[in-house]
Formats: C-alpha cells, structure tokens, sequence
C-alpha cells in the first residue's frame, strides 16, 4: 500500500524511514534515524535532532484522551512538528499507516542543485501533491533540493498518554494522526481535553491542564446582567468616566497616558445597527473593486537591475484588502505572515515553491495596548476564538466566527458599550475594534492563584569565573536595579553560588548578616533550610544587599577549578519547583563534575568546514532538567561569559526547553575586554527592568482549512498546539509553518489568532491576544505578489537551523540556495509568457537572492572562516529567538554614510533631531577614502573611517587632529559641544535604542583587526569562501534557466 500522492516505488518514498523510536548505532535513543535531505520535511522537530524519552513525570500535563499512538516520545523545544490529518486521510479512510521498507535505505543528500521536474502527483484525489526534491524527507530523486513546504511525515511527538498499542521502531512515521470527525471545533484546536465545562446545569468543572484552560472556560455564556448598567466610580487612565474594566495601559517605560479618546474612533450617542460588511460573507463586491501598486506588477530582470535595495527600511507589503478591513490588521512588527495572499489550495501553495508561515512577536513592549476587564470574555464556542474585528455580526443578537465560521449568540452584558454608553452596539466594542487587545482574566483562566514572582540568581564561583571578574558587574547592576525588578510585596529572591560544591545563603530576615550554607554532596543534592532560601524582597532587602556587596569579594582567592553546574542546576530546580519563577544562571566555563559534565568537543582546524562540527548536544542531561522547569514553571536563561569552548550546544538546552534565553560574552574580561563589560551591564539592566510574563501559554489558530505543524523558538509543546512559556519576555520571538489542510475556495478571507494566557510580574492573570486578516487567492501571480520577503527569509533561516542539526550545515546551506531557484523557476515556467534572458523576478521577490546570500554568509551557516563553534551555535539560538525585524538586521545589516549627517529628512523624537541617512549597499563600492561609514550588524556598530576623511569629521565627531590619532580601541565617541557630534551621537544613540540588546561600537581604522569584521559583512562582495552577489545571480540564473 503506498502512500497517496507518492510512487510505490522509487520517488520520494525510498527516503520515508521512521526518524525517531530507532536507537542508533551507539546504543543512543536520541538520533534520529537516516538524515533527512528535506530542511522542510518537518521531521525530527527538535530544531537540536533528538528526542527525550519522557519520563513521565507531569500526571496533569497529559491530555484526558489521545490519538496519536507514539509511545512517550516527547518532542519539545525549538521546533516541534504537528502533523495535520489530511495529509494522511479523509473521513471514512482506514487509520492504519502503510508498512515501511524493511530494509534500510540510505537517502541521497543533494550537494549541488539540479532542478527537474516534479515527481507526477498519484492520482488519488485526496493527495497532496508533492514535489520532488531535497525538501521531502530523505529523497532520493536526482532533484534540486527544493524546499518542501508542505508536506509532513512525522508524528507529533508531545508526550502522551496512550490506550492504544504502541508502535515502535520504523513504524510511527505514517502512524495515523488526529482524528476528526467533522466537527469544526476539532479543525483548528486538533485534539481539546475534556474542554468543554459550560455545563447545562452550571456546574464547575475542575481545570486540571492549561490545555483546558485556555481552550475554554465559561467565558460564552455571560452572568446576567443588568440591561443598562450604571457605574458609580471611575477606572483606568485616559479615560474618567469609563466603567470598571475599560481602561487603557502602557508600560512602565513608556511616557504616554493610554490611547487618547480620539484614536479609537468610538462614536457617541445612540446609533442604528450599522455594521460595516467586513465579514467574509460580504467581500465579494469590496474586493473586486481593488487595483494593486502597479509597482508590485514589475517583472525585473535582477542580472540587469540588481542594486535593488531601498535607501530607507524596507517596508513589509500591505495585504490586498479593503480599506476598512486593513486599517484595523494587527501590526506586522507583532504578527506577520510571509504570504499576505493565501493559496486557495495546498496545490497553489506547491507550484509558488514558497513556504507559508507567520512570525510573532507577542509579548512586544507597547505604548498602546487597550486592556479590557469584564466578567465576560466573549469567545467561540466552538473552536474557542476570541471575538475580534474580523468577525461577522448577523445582527444585533448574533456573530459568526471567522475561523470555523459557527454562529454564536452576542451575550447580554456584551451588547452594552461603556466607550459610547450605548446598547445595542456590540460591533463598536474595544474587542471588536482592536487587532490587538488585553483582557483581564478571570480566576477560570488559572489552574491555582497567580505565582509571586521569584527571581534566583546561580553564579559560577570558580577560579576561572572569579579571574573573568564578572561577578562585580553582575552584583552591581543587581544593586542598581533592585528596586526596578517587576513585582509587587510578594517578590522573592534568592542566591546561589558553586564551584565544586554548591553554595547557599540564608537570608532570613532577623540574620544581622546572610549565612552561607554549602553543600558538598553533588550527587545526591538536597536543599538546606529551604525556607530561608528564597526570600521576600521587601522584608530581606538589607541582607540581600549585604551579600551583593560582599559576593565579589568571598571568593578572590579560591583555587577551586571544577565546575558543578548539573547539580547547582538540579539544586536551584529543586529550590523553585513549589513557585514556578526565572532562574538566571552565569556560567564562565565547560561544566566538569557531577551530572551534566562535559567534555571538550570542538576540533580548531575543523571549523571553517561545513562537515563534521557539534551542532547537536553531546548529553540528554540538560534538555530533561528544562521539560522538568517547564513543569513546575521555571525558565532558565543562560548567561555563557567565556573564552573557551564551552558547548553551548549542549548547555543551550537548558534554556530553549523551559522557555528561557541565552546570553554569550566571549572572551569576557574585566580588564582585557572593557567593551563586553559595558555590553554586559547595560544587557542586565534591560533583563532586569523589562517586563515579564510568569506560567505562560500560548496558542495560535488559524481559519478552517489551514493547519500548523511546525513551531520555532525556545519553549516546550504541552498538547498539540499549545506552548509552555514558564517566563514570556517582550524581547522574544516566535515562528510557525503552515499548510493548506483543505481548499479554501468558499472563502475570501482568514485569519489567524494568537492568544498568549499569562501571570503579570503584580500577579493579574491577562491574555494578550493579536488578531491578523489576509485575503485568499486562486491564481500563482497574486501569491507571488502579496510575497514577504523579509517573513520569507526568516523562516527560511529557522528552518535551515533545524536542518543544520538535523542533517549537516552543507546540506541547509543547499536548501536555502534550492529556495531560491525554486520559486523563481516556479514564477519564470507558470507566470511568465514570454521565456526573456536573464533572471526574471517579481517586484515582490527583488531582494530574496540577496536575503539568501546575506544568509549564506552569517554567522550561523557560513564556511570557510574560522568562527567558534560556540559563537556560531549562539548566533543559531538567536535566529531561533529572535524578532524578525533584528534577525534582518544581524543578517543583512545597515550601511550609512555619516561623515555628511545633515537635518535633511530627520526625524523628531522627545526634541531630539534624528537624522536619516540613506542605507546604502553592503559593498566596498560603496565607500570610499574621504568618508566614514557606520555599519548596524544589529548586536554590533562598527564606524569605518576612510584615510582621507575630512579634517572636519576627524575634529569635531572623533575630537583628534589627524588619521593617525584616532586610537586603535575607539569604542566611544567622545560628546564634543558642535553640530555634527551631536548629529552623530544622536543617530547611534537612536539606533540603540531600537532593540533590547547592546551594540558594541567600534571605530575601524584601515589597519584594525576589527576591520576584517567589517568587510565580512560585506553581503555582496567576494570572499575567499563565497561568491559575490553578481556571481551568485548568476549561479542562480544558471539553474533556473536549465
């Protein structure tokens, strides 16, 4: 039996091996079977490309029913993969997976691009066509390695508890997936444990599983209310004479008061039920109507008109949608798609050789966010949707969702509008009104009262640690910042130091002075005292400050060497488990004894090679003690300040399990290296101080029809669709792919939704939800232009980390050069009538070779330099966790001229005048010896100054006479009292401020060291390892033309 849409034999089904379940040859249960040669096959998940066998150990974590037979396989973590249904069957289809070979076959990896044609589709209608290609797991076809976007094969692998018989082996590869029976409310939420608590006889169902929780409540049905209420006090900031709940909020950094009255647009007085027809039932007529940019029509002929790249930001494209539905789209710095025109079929999705994905950044700082507090949160009943601007009022009494398009009724308290105190106006409520909102949960949306928040800080106290110096900057940023950290009288902390033995500190309010408690049992660590361990800040903040002030001092002179970081991790997690809360961990060198030691595994000479280097971790040790965290709600951010090999491969896990960061100083020292001081302290305090988010979860859901399968960034997957973020943070961000389950033909619009469930740093459970609207299209042009290009790029990036681990670094490096081939190939055979010479692309599309390019050479897939392997595993967890928007910048960064900054074009903030110079291409044609240039590489500025450049710049920016006193270690520019020092300093100034992290700036002169930095981010000149743009154009025309 084969599989439908795929040859019986030969073709792409040779490559469908199982990828988890076989032990591998040592005897390992966490590889992952034959390499996949599919970036894109969805395969093992684990963006690192193992799995845990999961240990049970969360009874209440475990959905009531399952239907997915994979025997305790836990897939969690950076990428996971949820295999939607009807790639498999359609109702009435047996269940049963098709056997697999039994004998083992070694898939092709494609080194080189050779397109062809696509493998025939099978001719069973409900197939989902499937291209050949490196991008389909393990295919040995002699095809390009196009990424396959589509098509899955793998079985979720979030721990399960299982009734049926388990499979083992090869066999769970086809294994069946969710079964559904029709019913709406199973198509985007897949598999709901014993959600449903709207009870008919009003009884409490108990919630035992966040699952439960944020997939419903009781929140459709309203409390009886009064038809008219009246309030007697007033509530909220910018608003005197709301009612409670309607009030806006803005974080603590920002200076503004709220939304002002105006921005909303609510109208006043009475006014006839009037909605605007924005449902999906009405569009017809609206979009038909609509004439695009006839800039986005232009074919380019890139070979001819490559200096492409736009001399300000580029600018995400607006969805082909009438005015009235757009103007209220959720913002793309928060909620991005890389197609804002969505094939109508999986088929359409196929021939663009596109992926289909969304990018987010929920947890954002805002300056605006309307929150809302009501006793009745007005949801979906079927498919648990918040209502949003997107839905359809039938009429007063009545909404259509616009994800499963079920009509629910309008519940009683939500006909009345405390904005315009009118009823019968649902449709100009804030929910309604607003892409993006903050709802006030109530206690239904908690498993147990909200978490205080709880802050433990693990310092390495070795000698190696203590020789680095850190902990006096990390003590006194703590210092500074004591009064800063989010929280109210419930905060609590505690401290813990280890070298070979685990240190505690007592700090129990009464001590005249904190007591040190060490531990020296590592292996078998138990906690002393642990009532006197974590603390209230309020009642102990003497002693805490006490300690902070004597911890860089106790250990000046230790000799101890060895590093327990397992059993100091296993110590604090046992220390956490009964609140939940962050643990910050500092670690300056390869941890050596007790669990989790390592041993040293990177080879010097094998570093510029794209073969054999450790991207996967050498131990299961820190991944499990993370799906620990992530149980008992803690999260782990990593802060590596080392300048020796330290396996952040390994140790990495830690913190993308259990929802945390990592933060990498290399080289750190505080007399050697006084720039990664700066960058350090000023790092801590935005750490410190930002806001947080403690026992989060996140779901996303999307219109009937589309289906996601697979996750990036650092959490862990709970049940099918649901993410554990024990912390949030506002400067992390997430990705999903996704596919087109089925034909979207009757529909013009959808949407997608994410509703991020979490507990406020003051202990108010919240839910943060974003809403995002995109038309769907029937014809190959519309999909390529609604293209976004720089959405596009990013996914790429996060599915070619998946791939470097999973499979080998040459082989991503493959998959994002065959991206690039393929869609273009796809564009040039299906839309282009006439076959012209040269590389024929769509205005949409200009700069994907160069995205690709600028890729190719980042830190993370590059070859032939002599990175660290640490630092480029850092540079991998960042495209994991990274918004958008500063990936772009690491990747391809900003090139300006600033020798000549003038007021021209500046902008204005808080008084200040901003100047905004011209991006200008990443090549050395583009400076020249009478300039300065500065480069934003996102974490790091590097102002080249040219040898000729004007005495005016080098006097009156830089304050020295002449070229030759400008220092070789400028990492400042000194605050001179003339125009152009403060025009400079303003644009970098403002440039910081852009982003939660700390660039470094370095003056380059022509014979820095750092200077060779500065050209290798030269995106489209020649290195001795990569091509030049002009080059790689035409390496691509080459393949596409064929």
């Amino acid at each position: 039996m084969s599989q439908p849409g795929i040859p019986a034999s030969g073709g792409a089904s040779t490559g469908l091996q199982a990828q988890n379940g076989a032990a591998s040859a040592s005897g390992s249960p966490y590889t992952n079977g034959p390499v996949q040669n599919a970036l894109l096959s969805s395969q093992v998940s684990v963006s690192q490309g193992y799995n845990s066998q999961l240990t049970g150990s969360y009874p209440h974590l475990i959905p009531a029913k399952t239907l997915n037979p994979v025997s305790g396989q836990s897939n969690s973590g950076s990428s996971q993969t949820v295999s939607p249904l009807s790639n498999y069957q359609r109702h009435g289809q047996a269940l049963y997976g098709p056997p697999v070979a039994s004998h083992p076959v070694t898939p092709s990896l494609h080194s080189g691009p050779s397109p062809q044609m696509p493998l025939p589709t099978s001719q069973n209608p409900a197939a989902t066509p499937m291209p050949s290609g490196s991008f389909l797991p393990g295919a040995s076809v002699p095809s390009p390695s196009n990424w396959q976007y589509n098509y899955l094969s793998q079985t979720n692998h979030c721990p399960r508890a299982s009734s049926q018989p388990t499979m083992t082996g090869n066999t769970n590869l086809m294994s069946p997936q969710y079964v559904s029976s029709g019913d709406t409310s199973l198509q985007n939420n897949v598999v709901k444990s014993g959600i449903i608590s709207n009870t008919n006889n009003g009884s409490m169902v108990v919630h035992n599983s966040y699952d439960e929780i944020e997939g419903g409540g009781f929140l459709a049905t309203s409390q009886p209310t009064n038809k008219n209420p009246t309030t007697s006090r007033s509530v909220g900031y910018s608003y005197p004479s709301l009612p409670p709940g309607y009030q806006n909020t803005t974080p603590p950094s920002s200076t503004g008061t709220g939304i002002p009255p105006s921005s909303l647009n609510y109208a006043s007085g009475p006014q006839a039920f009037t909605q605007t027809p924005l449902g999906a039932n009405h569009l017809t007529a609206s979009m038909s109507g609509l004439s695009l940019h006839p800039e986005g029509l232009r074919v380019i002929n890139l070979l001819q008109e490559r200096n492409m790249l736009p001399s300000t930001p580029l600018q995400p494209p607006v969805p082909n949608l009438h005015e009235d539905i757009q103007k209220l789209n959720c913002n793309p710095e928060l909620f991005r798609c890389t197609l804002t025109s969505i094939p109508q079929t999986q088929a359409l999705l196929n021939k663009a050789k596109l992926p289909l994905g969304l990018l987010l950044h929920p947890f954002k700082d805002l300056v605006q966010l309307p929150v809302v507090t009501s006793s009745t949160i007005v949801r979906c009943r079927s498919c648990r949707t918040y209502i949003n601007p997107f839905v359809s009022f039938l009429d007063q009494r009545r909404w259509k969702c616009n994800l499963c398009y079920r009509v629910n009724d309008v519940p009683e308290e939500f006909m009345y509008n405390p904005l315009t105190r009118v009823y019968g106006e649902p449709h100009r409520r804030p929910e309604v009104q607003n892409a993006t909102i903050e709802f006030m949960a109530p206690s239904e949306y908690m498993l147990r009262p909200p978490q205080p928040p709880v802050y433990l800080f693990v310092f390495d106290v070795s000698h190696n640690a203590v020789e680095t110096g850190y902990l006096n900057s990390v003590c006194q940023s703590l210092l500074d910042n004591l009064d800063l950290l989010p929280g109210n009288t419930r905060t609590k902390i505690g401290f813990i130091t280890f070298d070979s033995t685990i240190h505690f500190y007592s700090l129990q309010e009464g001590l005249s002075q904190p007591q040190m408690l060490i531990v020296s049992d590592i292996e078998d660590v138990f906690i002393p005292m642990p009532e006197n361990l974590l603390v209230n800040l309020n009642e102990s903040k003497e002693l805490v400050q006490d300690l902070l002030k004597t911890l860089p001092q106790m250990f000046t002179k230790t000799l101890e060497t060895q590093s327990a970081l397992g059993p100091a991790l296993q110590a604090a997690f046992k220390l956490m488990s009964p609140t939940g809360g962050r643990m910050s961990v500092f670690q300056t060198q390869l941890p050596t004894l007790g669990v989790g030691a390592l041993k040293p595994r990177e080879e010097p000479n094998q570093r510029s090679s794209a073969k054999e280097i450790h991207l996967t971790p050498s131990t299961d040790f820190y991944k499990k003690l993370a799906l620990d965290c992530s149980g008992q709600q803690v999260a782990v951010d990593l802060f590596l300040l080392s300048g020796q090999y330290s396996d952040l491969a390994s140790l990495g896990c830690i913190s993308r399990y259990s929802a945390g960061s990592v933060y990498y100083y290399p080289s750190y020292h505080h007399q050697h290296n006084p720039v990664q001081v700066q960058k350090l302290q000023k790092e801590l305090q935005r750490y410190l101080t930002r806001k947080i988010g403690f026992e989060a979860v996140m779901r996303i859901r999307c219109t009937k029809g589309l289906s996601i399968h697979t996750f990036h960034g650092n959490f862990f997957v709970r049940s099918t669709d649901l993410l554990s973020l024990p912390n949030v943070n506002p400067d992390a961000g997430y990705a999903v792919q996704m596919s087109v389950e089925e034909s979207l033909t009757d529909t013009q619009l959808v949407s997608f939704q994410s509703a991020l469930l979490y507990t406020s740093s003051k202990g108010e459970r919240r839910i943060r939800v974003h809403t995002l609207c995109l038309p769907v299209v029937s014809t190959l042009n519309e999909v390529f232009l609604g293209a976004d290009v720089q959405a596009i790029s990013g996914l790429l990036a996060n599915m070619a980390v998946d791939r470097s681990v999973t499979a080998s670094l040459s082989d991503a490096r493959d998959a994002l050069v065959n991206a690039v081939i393929d869609s273009l190939s796809a564009y040039r055979s299906s839309t282009l009538s006439n076959q012209q010479p040269g590389l024929m692309v769509p205005f949409s599309l200009r700069l994907f070779p160069l995205f690709v390019l600028a890729l190719l050479k980042q830190k993370s897939f590059q070859t032939g330099t002599n990175a660290r392997l640490d630092e480029r595993i850092f540079a991998m967890c960042q495209v994991k966790n990274q918004p958008l928007v500063y990936l772009m910048l690491t990747t391809h960064p900003n090139l300006y001229r600033v020798d000549n900054l003038s007021d021209e074009g500046a902008i204005s903030i808080n008084d200040r005048t901003i100047p905004q110079p011209p991006i200008l291409q990443l090549s050395v044609e583009k400076l020249s010896r009478d300039g300065a240039f500065l480069m934003d590489a996102g974490s790091v500025l590097m102002l080249w100054v040219g040898r000729n450049c004007g005495q005016n710049f080098l006097s009156q920016v830089l304050g020295v006479e002449n070229y030759a006193l400008i220092p070789q270690t400028m990492t400042d520019l000194p605050e001179l009292d003339t125009p152009e020092s403060a025009r400079t300093i303003a644009f970098i100034s403002w440039l910081r401020e852009q982003r939660p992290f700390y660039p470094i700036l370095y003056v380059i002169r022509d014979e820095s060291p750092m200077k060779a930095n500065f050209l290798q981010n030269m995106v489209e000149d020649r290195t001795e390892s990569a091509l030049s743009y002009y080059e790689f154009l035409l390496h691509i025309q080459q393949q596409v033309n064929k």
